[in-house]
């Protein structure tokens, strides 16, 4: 049985991705996974990496929090919107301050490679965008999804990383988004 951590980057709690996050939970509590969360937007942290790699910036206890239950789940789902071609500073912020070297990855002594720590994890990234899917693979190749598949996840060795990414919202219709929904909730159920 797989230990899901469903972890939601949208700072705003009446949004659509929490409507998906709430889903996907859905689907995970009817096959009988074990579930935990990390609301990104109720914790208590300073999103800035004030030093960055130089000098340690000491963890507050949510952040303590996190690390401990990323460390206990073995898939990682992701929910958050695609703004600027980026995710929300919110959960660029977290990242940053959680996915550390000795934590996520560790840099070999005298050496360009690094060791993956999180290798044996799975992940989905569960995105929305106010344009087509289509479009912004084709116009703009999909800069988010390297950011957070490739360059984050995949660099600490979670793998494989799937991706759902859902759009356009903006003007969509209720029918799209219970459609929506249902395939979310479905993807829960099979703990993808």
């Amino acid at each position: 049985m797989k230990k899901v951590l469903l972890i939601q980057g949208h700072p705003d709690n009446e949004s659509f991705n929490f409507a998906l996050h709430e889903a996907y939970k859905k689907g995970l509590m009817a096959s009988g996974a074990e579930i935990d969360e990390i609301i990104i937007r109720d914790l208590s942290f300073d999103p800035n990496l004030q030093f960055g790699y130089r000098k340690r910036t000491e963890l507050e206890p949510d952040l303590v929090e996190a690390i401990r239950k990323i460390k206990w789940a073995n898939h990682l789902v992701f929910f958050y919107p695609v703004w600027w071609g980026s995710v929300p500073a919110l959960l660029k912020g977290f990242i940053d301050r959680v996915f550390l070297p000795g934590f996520v990855f560790q840099k070999r002594e005298n050496s360009l490679w690094w060791d993956k720590l999180l290798v044996g994890k799975t992940g989905h990234l569960i995105s929305t965008l106010d344009q087509p899917a289509w479009y912004y693979w084709l116009r703009y190749g999909r800069p988010t999804y390297h950011a957070m598949k490739q360059m984050t996840l995949e660099f600490c060795g979670v793998k494989p990383v799937r991706t759902t990414t859902i759009g356009p919202l903006r003007l969509s219709k209720d029918s799209y988004r219970e459609n929506w929904l249902k395939k979310v909730e479905q993807l829960g159920f099979n703990q993808k």
